[in-house]
C-alpha cells in the first residue's frame, strides 16, 4: 500500500484576503489589490452565497489564481493585505498569521472604525461607495493596465455594493473609477447576467413570509420595520428579499432577522438619516455603514436577538436624550495636590463612590479617584500620600452634546463608573453609573447583552486552541469540559496558561477553576483520567497528578448574584472575575471556557487582549504594588520575557513604591522567590539590569548593586548556563545558585552574610554557598598556575572535579583566558563523565589491602587515563601493580600465589 505523500505547502511571503463570507466588492477589491503587490498570493475567504461561489468557480479561480489557506505556510507569511474590512474578527480564516513576529499589515476599507480593527503599517480608508473603488483608483494613478476579465470583475464589485448607483452611499468618484474602467474593457453586459436576481419559488415563499412577519414600531418617532423568517436551511440573497421588501412597501427603515440552522442572520437597510444601521449592526457583532449593515448571530434565539436589536434601537434613536440632560452639575471635584485622607472625607462627606479630580487652580480633569481604592489606600497607611499617585490616569470624557448610546458604551460597556463632561477642556458636570441606570428604569427597552455590565461579547479562539496545543493537551482541556457539564458546573482554564496560547507560546502549566466544588472535580478527573490527587481543603483547591506525572492544579470559585434596579435584569456574575481580579497584571487575568457548546470563549474583564496587543504591561488596579511589592519583579519578568513595556500608569505606580521603601518590608524568602524566577529565565540579566534601572538592587540590598565587573561576569554566565543546558547532562545546574554567585562577586566574606541573611537562606544554603566560594576562590589561585601544553590536563581534572557544577559554570564565565575556557568546557562535556576500567574489587585481586592506598591509586589511574598513559584495563591493572609497589615498603610481592 502506498502512502501518500504530505502535499508541499506553498511559500507565500504577501497575502492579500478580505472579509469572510465575501461579497463582490471583497473579491473585486483582492484583485485590483493584487496589481499593487505583483506576486502576492490572493486567499478565498469564503462565501456562503451559491451564487457568487458558482461564478467564483467557474471563473474567478482560473483566472486570478485563487488559493486556499491550507495551501500555504503561513509561518512564512511576511505581509498581509486587508481588503473590504479592518475587523480582526472578520478575518478567521488568516488568524494562523496575525502572530507571525514582524508581520506587516496593509488595510483597504471603506467602513467606519470600529474598537476591533487591526493595527496596521498602511491604512487606506475612504467614504467612498465600495473599496474597489479605493483601489482601483490607486491602480490607475499607479499607470497600470487591466485585461477586459479584471476590468469586469473589478466592476461588479463597485456596481454591487453602489447598488448599481443606487444607493445614498454612492460618490463622484464610484462614477469616475466605473468610467475608467469602461475604457479598459469592462462589460456591461456581463455585470447586469450577474446581478441580475429572477426570484425563485422558494425565495418568493420566504419574501411573503417576511412580508406577513413585518410589524411597525414607532421608536421615538421613528418608524421602523421589523421582520422575521425561520429556515433550517441557509437562504442566498437574503439581502435582496430585504430590498424587494423595502420597495414593496415603500419602508424607510427594515431590519430583517434570519434564523438559518443555528445562526441568526441579520439584514439592516435605513433611508433615515437618524437610524445607523452601522452602529446598530456593529454592536451586534457584524458591521457595515449608516445605510446598509448585516450581523451574523450565533448562540441566540431569534427571540433573544429581537430583544437586543430594541434595546439597541431604544439606544440609538434617542436625539432628544443627550448628556446635558442626564448630568449632575455642578461637579462635585477635587485638586491634585490633595492626601488620599481628604479625598475619603470629601467621598463620604458626600456620599460619592468617585471623584474627578482636577489641576490645582483649574477644573481642567486629570483622573479618576475611587472611594474603594482610597479607603483601602488609607488602611495601608497612605492617608497622607496625594491623591495623583493612585488616581486613574486613563478615562473617557464626553460633551454635553454627546448622544445616550457613546454614555452607555464607556458607562456600562467599558465599565467606567462615573463619566466626566467637559466643554472647552473644563470639567462642567458628571454621569455616574446610577444616574444611568435610573434613566433606562424610565424606557421600556432591557440594556442590550453587549452592554451589560461584566457580560461583554466573548471571542471565540478554540480554532487557536486546536492549532497550538498538543493534542494530549487538547484532549485534556475537552475531557474537564466534558465532566463540568455533566456535574453542572462551569470549568475555565484561566491565566498564563491562556495568555501564551495568545502569544503562540509553549506553555503546559494548566490551571483550572470550576464553578463548583473544586475539589470533588480534581477526584472525579483525576478517576476518569487515571492519577492522583493533593487537595487542600482549607483553600478548596487541589492539584491532580496524572500517570504521565503532568499536574493540573483545580481552584474553586462560587456563584454571586448582583441585583439591578426593577426594571433591568438580574445579571448573574461567576466569581470567575473575582478569581482574575487577584491576579497581578491583565495579561494574566484571562479565562477559556471549556463546557461543550462554549469550548474556547475567551473571558476577559480587563482588556487584558489589547494590552496583548499592545505589548503592555498592566496592573488590575492601583494599589496592586502596595499590596504585594514582588509584583513588581514579576512586571519586570514578563516585560523582559514577552519584550512588552510596562505601562506609564503602572510605572508610576513602580516608582511610588520604591519611593515607599515597600521592598524594606518584604520578608526576604518572598524576595528570593521572585529573584528564583527571575534566574530561571532566558536571560535574567536582562531582568536584572532593568532592576539596576529602577533601584530595585539596592533596594533589595545595597550591596547587590550591578557594578560593571559583575554585569560582564553575568553576561558570560548566561552564555555558559545557557551552552550548558543544551549539552542535557546531569546533574543540571541550579540557575538561582550560578547567578547569585555572579551577583554577590566581590562581596567580602564578612558581608556575605549581610546579604544572605536578607534573603532568608536556610542554614543548609548559607553553609553550601560560603564553602562553593571557598571552592571556587581556591580553584581560582589553581587555575592562575596551570598553563596550556606544560600543565597536564588531569591537573584540571583534580581542581575542578570536587566542585559542583554550579562552581565549574561560573569558574568557566569568570575566566579570561580562552584555553581554559576550552578546556574547563571539554571537563564539563566529556572528562567529568570518564571512568577507569579498574575498580576496588580489581585492587583486592591484586592482593592490595583496603585502604586510604585505594583512594590513591585510582585517582591516579584517573590522572593516567586523562593523560593517555592508561586508557586501557590491562595498562591500568599494570599501573595499579607499579602505584603499589612505589608507595608500599618494599616487603610485599604483588600476584606471589
Amino acid at each position: 500500500m502506498s502512502v501518500k505523500k504530505p502535499q508541499k505547502k506553498l511559500i507565500a511571503k504577501t497575502v492579500i484576503t478580505a472579509h469572510a463570507n465575501a461579497d463582490f466588492d471583497a473579491l473585486a477589491s483582492m484583485v485590483a489589490a493584487s496589481k499593487l503587490y505583483p506576486g502576492a498570493t490572493l486567499i478565498f475567504p469564503g462565501s456562503q452565497e451559491k451564487s457568487l461561489r458558482n461564478f467564483f468557480v467557474q471563473s474567478t479561480t482560473y483566472l486570478f489564481n485563487f488559493k486556499a489557506f491550507k495551501d500555504i505556510d503561513p509561518d512564512r507569511v511576511e505581509l498581509l493585505v486587508v481588503c473590504d474590512t479592518r475587523q480582526r474578527s472578520r478575518i478567521p480564516h488568516v488568524q494562523g498569521v496575525l502572530n507571525n513576529p514582524g508581520l506587516k499589515v496593509h488595510l483597504y476599507d471603506h467602513h467606519p472604525d470600529t474598537d476591533d480593527d487591526l493595527d496596521a503599517e498602511k491604512s487606506v480608508v475612504k467614504d467612498w461607495g465600495s473599496t474597489t473603488t479605493i483601489v482601483t483608483d490607486m491602480v490607475r494613478s499607479e499607470g497600470l493596465a487591466l485585461t477586459g476579465e479584471e476590468a469586469t470583475l473589478l466592476g461588479l464589485g463597485i456596481y454591487e455594493d453602489t447598488g448599481s448607483f443606487g444607493f445614498n452611499t454612492t460618490t463622484p468618484k464610484d462614477f469616475e473609477v466605473a468610467g475608467w474602467l469602461k475604457s479598459q474593457g469592462m462589460d456591461i453586459e456581463v455585470i447586469k447576467d450577474l446581478l441580475s436576481h429572477d426570484m425563485s419559488a422558494q425565495q418568493i415563499t420566504y419574501l411573503g413570509e417576511l412580508l406577513q412577519n413585518a410589524s411597525n414600531y414607532d421608536i421615538h418617532g421613528v418608524d421602523i420595520v421589523i421582520t422575521e423568517l425561520s429556515t433550517d436551511s441557509f437562504v442566498p440573497d437574503f439581502a435582496l428579499l430585504v430590498h424587494k421588501l423595502m420597495d414593496m412597501e415603500d419602508i424607510k427603515v427594515a431590519f430583517a432577522l434570519g434564523r438559518m440552522g443555528d445562526r441568526i442572520h441579520v439584514v439592516a437597510r435605513s433611508k433615515n438619516p437618524d437610524v445607523n444601521v452601522g452602529r446598530i449592526c456593529s454592536s451586534m457583532g457584524g458591521g457595515g455603514h449608516g445605510v446598509a449593515a448585516s450581523a451574523t448571530v450565533k448562540d441566540k434565539t431569534l427571540a433573544e436577538v429581537r430583544d437586543d436589536l430594541f434595546a439597541l434601537l431604544y439606544s440609538e434613536i434617542n436625539p432628544q436624550i443627550v448628556v446635558d440632560t442626564l448630568m449632575s452639575r455642578p461637579p462635585v471635584v477635587m485638586e491634585d495636590d490633595k492626601t488620599l485622607a481628604d479625598a475619603v472625607e470629601l467621598m463620604t462627606r458626600y456620599g460619592l463612590k468617585d471623584v474627578p479630580v482636577v489641576e490645582r487652580g483649574t477644573l481642567h480633569c486629570v483622573g479618576l479617584m475611587g472611594q474603594v481604592t482610597a479607603e483601602k489606600a488609607v488602611s495601608h497607611g497612605l492617608g497622607a500620600m496625594g491623591v495623583s499617585e493612585y488616581m486613574s490616569r486613563s478615562f473617557d470624557s464626553v460633551e454635553e452634546k454627546t448622544d445616550l448610546y457613546r454614555v452607555m458604551e464607556i458607562i456600562l460597556g467599558n465599565r467606567q463608573r462615573m463619566l466626566p463632561v467637559v466643554d472647552n477642556g473644563e470639567i462642567t458636570g458628571v454621569i455616574t453609573r446610577t444616574d444611568l441606570l435610573n434613566m433606562l428604569i424610565e424606557e421600556p427597552a432591557r440594556i442590550p447583552d453587549s452592554l451589560l455590565p461584566d457580560r461583554r461579547r466573548e471571542r471565540n479562539i478554540s480554532s487557536m486552541v486546536t492549532n497550538r496545543l498538543p493534542q494530549d493537551m487538547l484532549d485534556l482541556l475537552k475531557a474537564a469540559g466534558d465532566l463540568g457539564s455533566e456535574l453542572g458546573w462551569e470549568v475555565y482554564a484561566v491565566g498564563g496558561f491562556v495568555r501564551d496560547i495568545l502569544l503562540g507560546r509553549p506553555n503546559l502549566d494548566l490551571d483550572l477553576v470550576v464553578e463548583g466544588d473544586g475539589i470533588a472535580f480534581a477526584k472525579e478527573l483525576a478517576k476518569r483520567l487515571g492519577g492522583r490527587v493533593k487537595a487542600h481543603n482549607k483553600f478548596k483547591t487541589a492539584v491532580v497528578i496524572l500517570d504521565d506525572e503532568r499536574r493540573v492544579d483545580v481552584a474553586t470559585a462560587r456563584l454571586e448574584y448582583y441585583e439591578y434596579p426593577a426594571a433591568l435584569p438580574t445579571v448573574e456574575l461567576s466569581s470567575i472575575k473575582m478569581d482574575l481580579y487577584r491576579r497581578d497584571f491583565t495579561i494574566n487575568a484571562l479565562a477559556l471556557r471549556l463546557n461543550p457548546g462554549r469550548f474556547g470563549q475567551l473571558v476577559d474583564f480587563f482588556g487584558a487582549e489589547r494590552d496583548i496587543r499592545n505589548r503592555t504591561i498592566r496592573v488590575l488596579h492601583s494599589l496592586s504594588f502596595v499590596e504585594d511589592p514582588t509584583r513588581i519583579l514579576r512586571a519586570i519578568r514578563f516585560e523582559r520575557r514577552f519584550g512588552f513595556q510596562i505601562g506609564g500608569q503602572t510605572m508610576r505606580l513602580v516608582k511610588n513604591a520604591l519611593s515607599l521603601e515597600l521592598f524594606s518590608k518584604l520578608s526576604g524568602t518572598r524576595v528570593m522567590h521572585e529573584l528564583q524566577w527571575i534566574m530561571n529565565e532566558e536571560d535574567p540579566l536582562a531582568c536584572l539590569n532593568r532592576m539596576q534601572e529602577l533601584g530595585i538592587m539596592e533596594a533589595i540590598h545595597p550591596l547587590l548593586e550591578l557594578n560593571r565587573d559583575r554585569v560582564q561576569v553575568l553576561i558570560e554566565l548566561v552564555k555558559v548556563h545557557n551552552w550548558y543546558k543544551l549539552l542535557y547532562l546531569e546533574p543540571k545546574a541550579v540557575p538561582w545558585k550560578v547567578y547569585m554567585l555572579g551577583l554577590t562577586m566581590g562581596i567580602k566574606r564578612d558581608q556575605l552574610s549581610q546579604v544572605t541573611g536578607r534573603l532568608h537562606f536556610t542554614a543548609r544554603e548559607e553553609r553550601e554557598f560560603f564553602q562553593l566560594r571557598d571552592m571556587i576562590a581556591d580553584a581560582l589561585m589553581k587555575l592562575m598556575g596551570w598553563r596550556e601544553g606544560r600543565s597536564r590536563l588531569s591537573r584540571l581534572y583534580a581542581i575542578l572535579h570536587p566542585m559542583p557544577v554550579e562552581g565549574i559554570i561560573f569558574l568557566m564565565a569568570r575566566s579570561r583566558k580562552e584555553h581554559i575556557k576550552k578546556n574547563i568546557s571539554q571537563y564539563l562535556a566529556r572528562l567529568r563523565y570518564l571512568e577507569i576500567e579498574v575498580g576496588g574489587n580489581d585492587l583486592r585481586e591484586l592482593g592490595i589491602k583496603p585502604g586510604p592506598v585505594y583512594t590513591i591509586i585510582l585517582d591516579k589511574l584517573m590522572a593516567a587515563k586523562i593523560d593517555g598513559k592508561a586508557e586501557t584495563r590491562e595498562a591500568q591493572l599494570t599501573l595499579a601493580r607499579q602505584l603499589y609497589r612505589d608507595l608500599g615498603d618494599g616487603d610485599e610481592v604483588i600476584g606471589r600465589p
